[in-house]
């Protein structure tokens, strides 16, 4: 037997493994500061069980899977799709779809309402960094630094100053300051 292909398979079935392995830790930890590119069409979401896309409407696709590809969507600019996608859910008052919805109204240039459901997502998870960096981000859009220190305080409190939030929201204030 070929010595060097005997150690090249295992290794590229390893590397293969970890890089699916790694993809998968990030997604089951959370990582939402960089969610990966919608890749279904209009329309339709990703079924994490199926791994495949499917009607938005389909009644087997759960809560969580249409959150995460909402969050998607509106990361890459599709903000009335992640809105609708939103309105599917069964459960649309949790933390995670408020603030989602938060930051797709907030990028259509509706602020004051994405403050809204910023406001309502905090009650329900006070330390959840996220929507406190983007209630920050939307404090700053209509000029309440004061307010989006509030909020960079708390961030600090919830994760430290060397969080990604944390640092996010600081450049958005630290940006305005200057203009």
């Amino acid at each position: 037997m070929n010595t060097r292909r005997a150690f090249a398979t295992p290794l590229l079935l390893a590397t293969c493994l970890a890089a699916a392995l790694g993809s998968s830790l990030v997604l089951a930890a959370g990582d939402e500061a960089a969610p990966p590119k919608p890749q279904c069409p209009k329309g339709q979401v990703f079924d994490t069980q199926s791994q495949k896309c499917v009607s938005q409407t389909s009644s087997l696709v759960p809560d969580e899977d249409r959150t995460k590809y909402a969050y998607q969507l509106a990361k890459a600019g599709r903000y009335e799709e992640a809105l609708a996608l939103l309105d599917t859910l069964k459960n649309p008052n949790t933390a995670k779809a408020l603030n989602y919805r938060g930051y797709a109204t907030r990028k259509l240039g509706r602020t004051d309402e994405g403050i809204g459901y910023y406001l309502q997502s905090v009650k329900l998870d006070p330390q959840y960094a996220q929507v406190r960096e983007y209630l920050g981000e939307a404090y700053v859009i209509k000029g309440r630094l004061d307010l989006a220190q509030e909020q960079l305080q708390h961030i600090q409190s919830i994760c430290g100053s060397a969080c990604e939030e944390y640092q996010d929201l600081a450049e958005a204030i630290d940006d305005s300051s200057k203009t």
